[in-house]
């Protein structure tokens, strides 16, 4: 028996259509690969003392004043730990005492601060990891200010300028 003409294109597309649809899924499962192998990659171990900061363009270097560091581990103050960063997530917590009990100790130690029409405003520096949530940072300066420093600095890597 012989096969029409209509027939054959009909089994020719029939046979690309086929090629075609099991090349999507052997492409979706690649693209979920290469998307899973990509997050991971930068998303590995960092060391644990070693802090990433943001980046940003400044043209003022920072001044003296006291340093607060932000790891994803603890929150130290002038090189002391104080608090555990995870315990800084719950939300309940507001003013984080073990930062203010800090702050106070060593605020005789503190001489240079400047005084404004009376007010003494003490500074402090705070370096946070890049990864540390906003609202994280955002007690430690409520903790900053309830203690007595009106200004807080936040550290940044300074970006080159293309100029």
């Amino acid at each position: 028996m012989r096969e029409s003409r209509r027939l054959k294109r009909m089994e020719r597309n029939n046979k690309r259509h086929h090629a075609l649809l099991n090349l999507i899924p052997m492409l979706d499962v690649l693209s979920v690969l290469v998307f899973f192998l990509l997050f991971h990659s930068f998303n590995g171990t960092l060391p644990e003392q070693r802090l990433v900061l943001p980046e940003s363009v400044i043209e003022t270097k920072p001044r003296e004043a006291v340093a607060i560091s932000v790891t994803p581990e603890a929150v130290m103050i002038q090189g002391k730990a104080v608090v555990r960063t995870a315990d800084l997530f719950d939300d309940r917590i507001g003013i984080v005492h073990e930062i203010t009990d800090r702050l106070e100790e060593i605020q005789p130690r503190k001489t240079d601060n400047k005084t404004v029409a009376g007010n003494e405003t003490r500074e402090i520096t705070l370096l946070a990891d890049k990864t540390i949530p906003f609202n994280v940072l955002k007690k430690i300066m409520t903790s900053c200010t309830a203690s007595g420093y009106g200004k807080i600095s936040l550290a940044v890597i300074q970006k080159a300028t293309h100029g």
